[in-house]
């Protein structure tokens, strides 16, 4: 950990971060029973792993922030704000969920957060947060937009158009390359040539690249950049470097053709994001060890309930099928 720049002194403020890492991790291991059990539709994309970055700058936002995700969404959705209840209806297509059940995993938004919504188009949220962030500057606001998207993403053309954009117009807006060390499949240096930094730093904007397993490093330089960005400094660019524990999709379970079990052993035992600030906590006396399992064991009760609740959610009425869409819909029998 790295204590030595704390991003706040107050005990809840810290054990709130920790709170909402172990709810990311629980939900995670939730969703991946639920398909695993046949109770989900379709497949999602495991976080567990990446968990210090979500909760890392997401607590350096305000509500009003804005952030836009990825397929790989989740984490980003429970840090800045969202409840288990409505994730989980989303999850199973239920009408109590984020997107009346219309969106599933891949595309939870939930604007009562700030959250403009998670894509499964690679790279596709670029160009909502950089217009987000736009649009702040135009309406006078203060508000400031965190872009996630994967080291994969760096490869799509949207990227660079948008950070052209961002740098000339001095954008609140901070791109953070969550880079989990593989491109779906293919480890991130065979098919990112080059420094990914340097990819920002071409058009000029401040680049950073921090331990994204280190939840006070990201924060306290997420607290930096974001008060910056609404004084009109940005845009910023951060390249988190993290681990994803899970394959690139549920289904994803052999992985030894790709990465060996040995890798993700040395990940999960020695660079654990929870485990890490949990150590932390005790050794500063910020928490016991009877407090940190009491945190545990509440969270996996909220999950559990909210699965039970979501589970026998209603889903929405079929009338819905043409409604909460951008044009009206015309249908034409044969």
């Amino acid at each position: 950990m790295s204590p030595a720049n704390p991003p706040r002194t107050n005990t809840e403020d810290y054990l709130r971060m920790y709170r909402q890492m172990v709810r990311i991790r629980t939900f995670e291991d939730n969703a991946n029973q639920l398909y695993l059990s046949a109770k989900m539709p379709g497949l999602t994309h495991m976080y567990s792993g990446e968990e210090a970055v979500a909760v890392g700058i997401c607590e350096a936002l305000k509500v009003t922030d804005k952030i836009t995700s990825t397929h790989r969404g989740h984490g980003h959705c429970v840090a800045k704000g969202a409840e288990f209840k409505e994730m989980f209806c989303e999850l199973l297509g239920k009408e109590e969920g984020y997107c009346r059940g219309k969106g599933g995993s891949m595309h939870i938004a939930d604007q009562s957060n700030g959250n403009l919504g998670a894509n499964a188009i690679v790279g596709g949220s670029m160009g909502i947060a950089t217009g987000a962030a736009f649009t702040a500057r135009q309406l006078g606001k203060d508000d400031v937009t965190v872009c996630f998207f994967g080291d994969g993403a760096t490869a799509q053309g949207l990227m660079y158009e948008v950070m052209n954009m961002a740098a000339l117009w001095k954008l609140p807006v901070i791109y953070a390359c969550e880079n989990n060390g593989y491109s779906e499949y293919t480890r991130t240096e065979e098919i990112a040539a080059g420094s990914i930094t340097a990819r920002a730093e071409a058009f000029g904007i401040e680049a950073h690249q921090v331990d994204g397993q280190d939840v006070l490093a990201v924060n306290d330089l997420a607290q930096k950049l974001v008060a910056r960005a609404r004084q009109g400094e940005g845009p910023f660019f951060m390249e988190l470097m993290t681990y994803r524990y899970h394959g690139h999709h549920v289904g994803d379970i052999n992985r030894e053709y790709y990465r060996s079990k040995e890798e993700e052993k040395d990940w999960k035992e020695n660079r654990d994001p929870i485990t890490r600030f949990r150590t932390w906590l005790v050794a500063e006396g910020i928490a016991s060890e009877e407090e940190i399992e009491a945190i545990n064991a509440k969270v996996k009760i909220d999950a559990t309930t909210a699965v039970e609740y979501a589970l026998n959610a209603k889903y929405p009425d079929p009338v819905e099928v043409d409604m909460h869409v951008f044009t009206d819909v015309k249908h034409t029998l044969a």
